[in-house]
């Protein structure tokens, strides 16, 4: 395969699924922390004091701390789906594929719950909602990414993983642009129905026009007996302890996205007085950043090296993250430090997947994608808490 030219309309087909996966996390993430902090007095109190406007948002009015737990308790149940649901796919083969299955299941799950979130009417409500939404898409985000694995040798893993990245930064900019201006326009609701409707869209293009190979899953259905825990064992017991010590860097660079991600959109609506719509469409252009870097990254990864790329990326998001706790104080210096944190992110996050693969088992590429899931939902618990 390494020798064949690079299949461009494949990789680009495959990325609906990532795209349609991304379009779903920037607006769970961007709207239902305020959501749940909305009327709270203490932000009230400040805004009022710097003459800014009070969000026009019923909430629950929770405390942050509170807020970013709700955000963050989901997650410890992907942290197991999401590994078993890889492995298990893995082992699975019927006249859909492998991984196919495991999107059909998953999706009506998530998407029914999400598009409830917004109308929900307690705070047992909404955090049901959350759960539910969480374990749909646990249940197939792992076996869609691993057809980076199925389908592409490690000479093209890092170029197909950023044309993949290019594509769910498509989907980050729907959610982010589309989001806000809907939010803005007609409420609460349209972000969340939009981002389902276009979720359903590109997966269906996923399911009819990608085609898994058949003879790779003969080969692992005969070679990898393992489940999770074998995974596991087999990664503490390889003298060779890069496979770990990968996904323990994954783990703390993705705490520190995490926080990120999840607090900004409060700190746009509570400190900086913008509209939660606005911000919703500030934030997009750190996804438009990364679109425009996300190929490129990739092709960084496969010249230079994945790990020095990676490196470099995480050396900027350090001095910019740095920069921007002493400078941003509105639209315009958020907007700079956003777009800078897009490059340098895009540099980390497409060569992250295919670092891990470069140090696991091919026969088990659906199990290792659940690691790298376990990694990044353990810190998508702590970053947000911590």
């Amino acid at each position: 395969m390494a020798n064949q030219r690079f299949p461009w309309g494949r990789t680009f087909l495959l990325g609906f699924g990532f795209l349609g996966i991304s379009i779903i996390w920037p607006i769970f993430n961007q709207y239902i922390p305020i959501f749940l902090q909305a009327g709270n007095p203490e932000f009230e109190a400040r805004l009022l004091a710097e003459g800014r406007e009070i969000p026009d948002i019923i909430g629950f009015g929770l405390a942050p701390s509170l807020a970013m737990f709700i955000m963050t308790w989901d997650n410890i149940l992907n942290m197991f789906i999401a590994p078993w649901a890889g492995a298990k796919s893995d082992r699975t083969w019927n006249r859909l594929g492998r991984r196919k299955g495991w999107i059909l299941l998953g999706a009506p799950i998530a998407l029914l719950a999400f598009v409830f979130i917004p109308v929900a009417q307690s705070l047992l409500a909404i955090m049901t909602f959350i759960l539910i939404t969480n374990f749909g898409m646990a249940l197939f985000r792992s076996p869609t990414v691993a057809w980076l694995g199925d389908l592409f040798d490690t000479n093209n893993r890092s170029k197909a993983n950023g044309v993949i990245n290019l594509m769910g930064g498509v989907g980050g900019l729907l959610a982010y642009f589309g989001g806000g201006m809907l939010f803005n326009a007609l409420g609460r609701n349209a972000p969340f129905f939009a981002g389902a409707v276009a979720t359903i869209v590109a997966l269906v293009t996923v399911l009819i026009f990608v085609r898994e190979p058949r003879q790779i899953a003969v080969e692992e259905r005969e070679s990898d007996r393992g489940g999770v825990l074998d995974n596991v064992k087999a990664l503490f017991a390889n003298p060779n302890k890069s496979g770990l010590f990968v996904l323990l860097s994954i783990l703390f660079w993705f705490m520190a996205f995490n926080a990120l991600e999840t607090g900004l959109s409060s700190f746009a609506v509570f400190t900086l007085g913008m509209k939660a719509g606005t911000a919703s469409i500030y934030t997009g252009t750190m996804t438009i950043s990364f679109i425009l870097f996300a190929v490129p990254a990739g092709f960084f990864g496969t010249r230079y090296g994945r790990a020095p790329i990676i490196r470099i990326g995480l050396i900027g998001m350090v001095l910019l993250t740095l920069l921007g706790y002493f400078i941003i104080q509105g639209a315009v210096t958020l907007i700079i430090v956003l777009v800078l944190a897009g490059a340098a992110w895009a540099l980390v996050n497409v060569n992250s997947l295919p670092l891990v693969y470069d140090h696991g088992d091919e026969r088990r590429i659906g199990a290792y994608t659940g690691l790298y899931y376990f990694s990044s939902q353990l810190a998508a618990i702590l970053g947000p808490t911590l």
